[in-house]
């Protein structure tokens, strides 16, 4: 029976826990009313995942006490001395959480949230305090049993109380984002200088540079020996979504709308969710079908995008591959958004090829993803001796192949001044073959392994090695190179790695979950050659192009013009100019 009286007190302190994690997903989602009918969906679905994982934990606490005691331990079915020690646990551990997110999505948070999550933060600290107090003061008078559960009741309460109301009843969503763009009504002269981005997810220098120093790579190395070479600093959460939408518009999450992976629907009504908590296993909602994920669309910008403001200005653009880019949008060129591969083949997609602009290009754009998908051959051989095909890397590797072939269709066809193409297999292979490119980071890798994928994913870098072979062999006198990679990949820790062990994902190696740098390469003949140890960011990009090709920075623009990447006589010839904004 007594061990039915520790759940029971486990169930209750789960409960008030459950209540804090909850204040903190409002808090990081500021558009979410405060409404009850909004707030049942999201205690039936959030509150019932943590309230078990959370009783679990807190019955695992008190059995562990009651075998580590001298005396018998037997509660009451809910007893205020448990729940006091409990309770001060859970605020203390809601403060610690509380504060971490705070500093993991500063660069994603408002202002107005920032403070509150801030004095959330304090809040629940002082609530911690006062739980002790209370237990302690209940200890020296026992007798006092009258005054001491409703004080516990008051606290429990006006702790929860004060974290809504510090959140408010909720900001009012933004109206959807509307197309902004002037009319194109004039165009850049052939002569201006043309500039290639090529863009990797996942990509890592340290492999990167290990590869060309023993003579592989040779593009790649090339760049290094001859271009500018910066570490780039990425965004928390670090999903792809948030970080190329970062690099397309110059501008940090709060400014240009996209601030996760994707939006997150709640059953049952509950609204939408576009920022879950971190450090407290919150994508396991997902994962086990509490939420339901929706991705973004290009409706999503908040603001003007790279393509647009050159499109505006003059400039012809091509754009293959890049997240939020469907319905693909109006553009002084073609856009190939990252949804093509997916849909063009569906009957939706024939009849409504929105993820293609312009649609008389459609035909070019087709029979070239048609070709790559017929290539019989493997993208890259899945390991020595000729082994079956690994689907882990196999496939998302072939979609690099689709849109590598469709970029090149499309140039052939519309040749742009401006051009943004996206290799985004580096990631999905990251997370499973990481572990046979760095071993000694593991421990638990077998020489047999690592002579058989050892090189999958330096392979891999191999494809956009040869990519990037075109793009040099294609510059002009005036012309600019950029590869970026927008995020890093690291070994997953330890811990992590059980817990993967633990939910059925065991493979699982590589993360990006805490935001490692990516890298920013630059390559022609305004160039200044070298490594500097000062990092860029991934919101310096765009303004770095804009400088380049002789435009005006936005001033609510978060970058900067990287001038330093430039010999200065290209620099002394350039100043940087401004105007207030390119939104208007």
């Amino acid at each position: 029976m007594r061990y039915l009286r520790m759940l029971s007190n486990s169930m209750a302190a789960a409960a008030l826990a459950t209540s804090y994690v909850i204040a903190l997903v409002l808090h990081l989602n500021p558009n979410l009313p405060l409404h009850p009918s909004r707030l049942a969906p999201l205690v039936a679905t959030i509150g019932l995942y943590y309230i078990v994982h959370l009783t679990v934990i807190f019955y695992i606490l008190l059995v562990v006490r009651q075998l580590l005691a001298r005396e018998v331990f037997s509660p009451a079915w809910v007893s205020v001395d448990v729940l006091t020690w409990l309770s001060a646990l859970a605020a203390a551990a809601g403060a610690t959480l509380m504060w971490r997110n705070l500093m993991t999505f500063s660069l994603v948070l408002d202002a107005a949230t920032a403070g509150a999550l801030r004095a959330c933060t304090l809040t629940l600290a002082a609530t911690a305090i006062l739980f002790l107090l209370l237990a302690l003061f209940r200890h020296k008078a026992p007798r006092a049993r009258a005054l001491w559960a409703p004080l516990f009741v008051l606290l429990v309460l006006s702790s929860v109380a004060s974290l809504l109301a510090l959140r408010g009843r909720g900001a009012p969503p933004p109206l959807e984002a509307r197309p902004i763009d002037a009319a194109f009504d004039r165009a850049r002269p052939d002569a201006s200088g043309r500039v290639t981005v090529i863009a990797i997810d996942g990509g890592s220098l340290d492999l990167i540079t290990s590869a060309t120093a023993e003579g592989r790579l040779p593009n790649f190395g090339r760049i290094l020996d001859a271009g500018a070479v910066r570490h780039l600093a990425t965004l928390h959460p670090t999903s792809p979504e948030a970080v190329w939408a970062a690099v397309a518009t110059g501008k940090l999450p709060q400014k240009n709308g996209v601030r996760s992976s994707a939006i997150y629907q709640v059953a049952g009504g509950g609204g939408a969710l576009q920022l879950l908590p971190d450090y407290c296993f919150a994508h396991g909602l997902e994962r086990f079908g509490f939420l339901v994920e929706e991705g973004h669309t290009s409706a999503t910008f908040r603001t003007r995008t790279l393509w647009s403001i050159l499109s505006t200005n003059g400039f012809t653009v091509g754009v293959v591959g890049w997240p939020l880019t469907q319905p693909a949008p109006v553009v002084r060129g073609f856009v190939v958004g990252d949804t093509y591969h997916r849909v063009a083949l569906t009957a939706s997609g024939i009849d409504d090829p929105s993820a293609i602009y312009p649609p008389e290009l459609e035909l070019e754009a087709l029979a070239a993803m048609e070709s790559a998908m017929a290539d019989p051959s493997p993208v890259v051989p899945a390991a020595v001796g000729g082994a079956a095909l690994d689907p882990r890397h196999e496939a998302p590797a072939r979609t690099d192949r689709v849109y590598d072939r469709i970029a090149q269709a499309m140039s052939r066809a519309r040749p742009p001044q401006v051009t943004l193409t996206r290799y985004q297999s580096l990631d999905p292979i990251g997370h499973y073959f990481l572990r046979y490119a760095v071993p000694s980071e593991f421990g638990d890798v077998t020489d047999e392994e690592r002579r058989r994928l050892g090189s999958v994913l330096e392979r891999h870098y191999g494809v956009i090695d040869e990519a990037l072979g075109r793009a040099v062999a294609a510059l002009g006198p005036d012309d600019l190179l950029i590869v970026v990679s927008g995020y890093g990949m690291q070994p997953l820790s330890f811990g992590k790695r059980l817990i993967e062990r633990v939910i059925g994902d065991p493979e699982i190696s590589g993360t990006h979950e805490a935001a490692p740098d990516g890298f920013l390469l630059a390559y022609g003949a305004s160039v200044a050659r070298g490594r500097q140890q000062a990092r860029a960011s991934v919101v310096d990009v765009t303004p770095t192009i804009l400088y380049f090709l002789g435009l005006p920075l936005g001033r609510d623009m978060d970058g900067f013009a990287r001038t330093d990447l430039f010999q200065a006589s290209f620099t002394q010839e350039r100043p940087v100019t401004f105007i207030p904004t390119y939104d208007r």
